[in-house]
């Protein structure tokens, strides 16, 4: 799929120079490194703008990338071009160590009547119903069992 219209790249003498100095001095990822090249290979105002194909072929990797790299310029800039955006949301753990204790226990005692042994359903319904959790969902339950070392067998 090729855009109708090519982004045309027009760098500062700034971010040229910032750019430079990813690409020469200290270690950086490979990432910005090559998004780097990709801006200054693609700059029209520089000494040979090339086209997505060459700059592709050149950096050995896609045209697409060349073409995402072009674009996220054009949208949002230098720095978020050559650095990923920390994650915004937090993601909270749902059960705490004692919770976690209580599950384990739960699941190494016997199984309900009527069963031959614990599901993740069970445990996450029996959960809720002693009042550990207000809800969980299954693959909680089994996240949490899978990272300790207890054997449910």
């Amino acid at each position: 799929m090729t855009p109708k219209h090519k982004i045309t790249i027009h760098l500062s003498d700034d971010q040229r120079h910032v750019l430079r100095r990813y690409l020469s001095a200290g270690t950086h990822p490979s990432r910005l490194l090559v998004r780097a090249r990709i801006l200054l290979k693609a700059d029209a105002d520089g000494p040979d703008a090339w086209g997505d194909e060459e700059i592709a072929e050149h950096l050995e990797t896609s045209r697409m990338t060349v073409q995402r790299v072009r674009q996220q310029f054009a949208a949002e800039g230098l720095d978020a071009t050559l650095h990923r955006k920390k994650p915004t949301g937090r993601t909270f753990r749902k059960l705490d160590g004692k919770q976690e204790a209580q599950l384990v226990a739960l699941a190494c005692s016997v199984a309900p009547e009527g069963q031959a042994r614990w599901t993740m359903v069970l445990l996450a319904d029996r959960l809720v119903e002693m009042g550990v959790v207000d809800s969980i969902d299954p693959a909680t339950v089994w996240r949490t069992l899978k990272k300790t070392r207890s054997s449910r067998g």
